[in-house]
């Protein structure tokens, strides 16, 4: 097993070819360090208040688990929950409607959306251009006496793109290191006859966007996909999410509306219980588990745990 050096990516044996372009972002360690030095600042935000890390926690899978979603600059409440980060390089596009193409662009909605970081880029230009540190360090990592746009999301791809979570014991398993407990086996079976087709090996999301029968939130009026598309088919589906370190990246769902993952599983266990809109993956699925299959299939759950990403000090805030 290949271990980040410094933090920076890796690609694991035998996962499929990423889709970022590296060759447009050359990874550096001092780009790196930049980008996670500014993924730590607060400098961000129109009041210096709210970092990306305030909204994506390292020890919880770089998702936010205090509110069910986002709080901003001023308290101000989001619409959406704020899913983990990791894996980011294989992301064909980003956010719960995949209204980004590019994880180069990515930071640019959660920096100036009013709800989130309420900054806009001229602004965080001029501050990070007051600093002389920070000039300094864009000048070591690009070449430049003036930062720009350009530069600024780029050092932040940097740190975003090498979170590679891809030693869980589920990994180990697979690499026939490690052997599943006769629960864990049980509830892999299950897995894969259930859940593989939407949450796929290795990366446990097929990046789709789908309906999962909770219905719509009648208080966030989020109407998800076709928010970027402008389709009706399109109302209320969201991205699929990985499940890797699912143990620690609650609440669930797109608006966080579920705070425990067994309460995750009851929800999937009957499909009588779904509710419209359902996309095709599960309106030709029957499922019904038992309560001892759904402590199976949690167990199983709990394997994709990367304990070794989650406490990574490579990741950590820099001191």
């Amino acid at each position: 097993m290949v271990l980040p050096k410094d933090g920076l990516f890796y690609r694991p044996e035998h996962w499929p070819e990423t889709q970022y372009a590296f060759e447009k972002n050359p990874l550096t360690n001092d780009g790196f360090a930049l980008g996670r030095t500014l993924f730590y600042d607060p400098i961000l935000s129109t009041d210096s208040t709210v970092s990306c890390a305030s909204c994506h926690f390292q020890y919880t899978a770089f998702a936010h688990v205090d509110h069910p979603t986002s709080h901003g600059v001023a308290s101000r409440i989001g619409k959406r929950n704020a899913p983990g980060l990791m894996n980011l390089a294989w992301y064909p596009n980003f956010h719960w409607d995949g209204g980004v193409l590019d994880l180069n662009g990515q930071a640019i909605n959660p920096m100036t959306h009013p709800d989130e970081m309420g900054s806009s880029l001229e602004e965080i230009l001029n501050k990070l251009n007051r600093d002389s540190w920070y000039r300094a360090q864009f000048k070591k990592v690009f070449g430049v006496e003036r930062i720009k746009t350009s530069q600024l999301l780029n050092a932040l791809a940097q740190f975003t793109v090498s979170l590679v979570s891809a030693n869980s014991k589920y990994d180990s398993v697979m690499r026939k290191e490690a052997n599943f407990s006769e629960q864990e086996r049980k509830g892999y079976k299950l897995f894969q006859r259930h859940c593989n087709q939407c949450h796929t090996e290795p990366l446990f999301t097929n990046f789709k966007f789908e309906a999962n029968g909770i219905g719509p939130n009648p208080q966030l009026l989020d109407s998800g996909r076709a928010l970027i598309t402008g389709k009706a088919s399109d109302a209320y589906l969201f991205r699929v999410p990985t499940l890797r370190n699912i143990e620690y990246s609650f609440p669930y769902m797109h608006d966080g509306r579920i705070s425990k993952l067994k309460e995750v599983l009851a929800h999937y266990a009957n499909s009588s219980n779904w509710q419209n809109p359902k996309s095709r993956a599960l309106t030709q699925k029957k499922i019904t588990l038992n309560i001892n299959e759904q402590k199976d299939l949690l167990s199983f759950l709990k394997t994709l745990s990367d304990k070794q990403f989650l406490f990574n000090q490579a990741f950590r805030f820099p001191r």
